[in-house]
């Protein structure tokens, strides 16, 4: 006959005891609104989302409009305030918008290291030789600002006398040799409306990029005078327009040189003349 333990009604009894605790904690619903520890992962496509009582989308992450991934923030009226990533035209972008969808802030979409938008004025400043009768090139009108977005924009006028003149306008990069954006002739008294787009080519994103507009009579003793209406920095409209990317930097040509790799290229000293100082105008002449 089997032996059977003294204490065999200890043991039933503190069974049932763990069997009640059990069942009676399988039947406590854990708390839902407090993550206390460790990460949350959504995958497979899955999103977070937070809607207003009326249903109006305020924040979500994840797979949200289009087939894209990314981050959206609307207000309470529903109007979109802030998006990250989406397909198509706002691929990969961050942008802010106003409350009538206009994109007021966000990052360039047809290069890495420039700001869209806002658009960033450039001041360029007149000089003494704004009109002269010179025969040699004058700057007439020097300036610049750190680069903020990735193209340039200038819009200016110019008229000469008998015998016409030249105007030519050059960008001085922050490495490199000047790179002249435009050289072209004037007709005698007639004035001439000109729009040059230049992209800020080798020129990293708040590097200072200076400006020289000058101009010359072709016939000395004539006239001849130039006006900036303006210059400001603007997005790319068109990957045609996306800059150049600039020479590697001494920390990357560093790191290549450590690796065993060769590395880039110096960049060519500048050439040229050395640019001429000129005089302000005076407010009143």
């Amino acid at each position: 006959m089997a032996a059977i333990p003294l204490d065999i009604l200890d043991r039933i009894r503190a069974l049932e005891r763990e069997v009640c605790t059990l069942t009676g904690r399988a039947n406590i619903r854990p708390a839902l609104d407090e993550i206390t520890a460790g990460p949350v992962r959504i995958g497979e496509g899955g999103s977070l989302e937070v809607s207003a009582p009326d249903g109006t989308g305020i924040f979500g992450v994840g797979k949200l409009w289009d087939g894209a991934y990314g981050v959206q923030v609307q207000r309470s009226d529903g109007t979109l305030a802030i998006m990250v990533g989406g397909s198509g035209e706002g691929s990969n972008m961050v942008r802010q918008f106003d409350r009538t969808g206009n994109v007021i802030v966000m990052d360039d979409y047809y290069t890495r290291r420039f700001l869209g938008r806002p658009w960033m004025p450039v001041p360029l400043f007149p000089t003494m030789q704004q009109g002269t009768t010179s025969a040699t090139y004058q700057a007439a009108w020097v300036g610049g600002a750190p680069a903020h977005n990735a193209v340039m924009v200038l819009y200016m006028g110019s008229i000469a006398g008998t015998g016409g003149g030249q105007v030519r306008v050059t960008m001085n990069l922050p490495q490199g040799a000047p790179v002249v954006v435009a050289e072209y002739d004037l007709p005698a008294n007639t004035w001439v409306n000109k729009t040059h787009v230049k992209p800020l080519d080798r020129v990293n994103h708040l590097e200072y990029v200076h400006w020289v507009v000058e101009h010359r009579a072709k016939t000395a003793g004539t006239a001849v005078e130039t006006r900036i209406f303006s210059s400001y920095t603007r997005n790319t409209f068109t990957a045609a327009e996306a800059p150049a990317e600039p020479p590697a930097s001494a920390t990357v040509a560093a790191t290549a040189r450590a690796a065993g790799a060769s590395p880039p290229a110096e960049p060519p000293a500048p050439t040229g003349p050395t640019e001429p100082v000129p005089g302000m105008r005076t407010i009143d002449d």
